[in-house]
């Protein structure tokens, strides 16, 4: 599958060279003209990396890379003609990976971007992702509480690890659906929702409080109450 760009800038220009480019190089791409267009955008559509102007309308691109960065831990490339030392490390202190200065050549921010994504691979393949007293290993699928070892299906694994990769995240039924099946099982089936039994069975074993929540009318997160 290929990775899916949220790209949240206000020049038109730049947006279509964007767009069209990375088209071209076979990404999805998803197209945001303000900060809060942007900040939506990511929430319904959890893109694999996000291109992010700091001069936007309405919320600046700091602040939404501060809000970007609390939510996942998505790759974050500013574009910006800010190109003073402050400029850049305000950028990489709100919680951006990387900063290329306009004007810039597209196959920097090419090679850039493949150079943040095998990081980020890296990352989900080798790292531990831990949510309060729950730890998960995606390299050899484990999963402990309290250090106690949870036996979970294939299926039930890739669930928790997309709800702990997105901890706090409203998650709807739509975007669960497109990245744990991949296809549409229909506005009726009920997948999910006996998936999410499943999930809470083994994870609330010996008396463990809940930690997904359901969101009534939009989907599901991992929260603590």
């Amino acid at each position: 599958m290929a990775e899916h760009i949220l790209v949240v800038e206000d020049d038109r220009r730049i947006r279509d060279l964007l767009r069209r480019g990375l088209i071209f190089e076979g990404y999805s791409v998803d197209i945001a003209e303000d900060g809060e267009t942007g900040l939506r955008m990511a929430r319904e559509r959890m893109p694999d990396g996000v291109i992010l102007d700091l001069m936007l309308p309405g919320i600046d691109g700091l602040e939404v890379c501060r809000r970007l960065r609390q939510a996942s831990g998505v790759p974050i490339l500013i574009l910006t003609a800010r190109d003073a030392v402050p400029d850049r490390v305000a950028g990489l202190d709100a919680g951006a990976d990387d900063y290329l200065i306009k004007p810039f050549a597209f196959d920097e921010l090419l090679a850039r971007l493949r150079a943040l994504f095998r990081r980020h691979h890296t990352d989900k393949v080798t790292g531990t992702l831990t949510f309060a007293n729950l730890t998960l290993n995606s390299q050899t699928r484990q999963v402990f509480r309290n250090e106690q070892e949870i036996s979970l299906t294939a299926k039930e694994f890739d669930l928790l690890e997309l709800f702990m990769r997105h901890p706090n995240q409203v998650l709807t039924r739509d975007l669960i659906y497109e990245h744990i099946w991949e296809y549409d099982f229909g506005g009726e089936s009920n997948i999910i929702e006996v998936y999410i039994r499943y999930l809470r069975t083994k994870l609330e074993a010996n008396e463990q409080t809940r930690l997904i929540q359901t969101i009534r009318g939009v989907g599901y997160a991992l929260r603590e109450t």
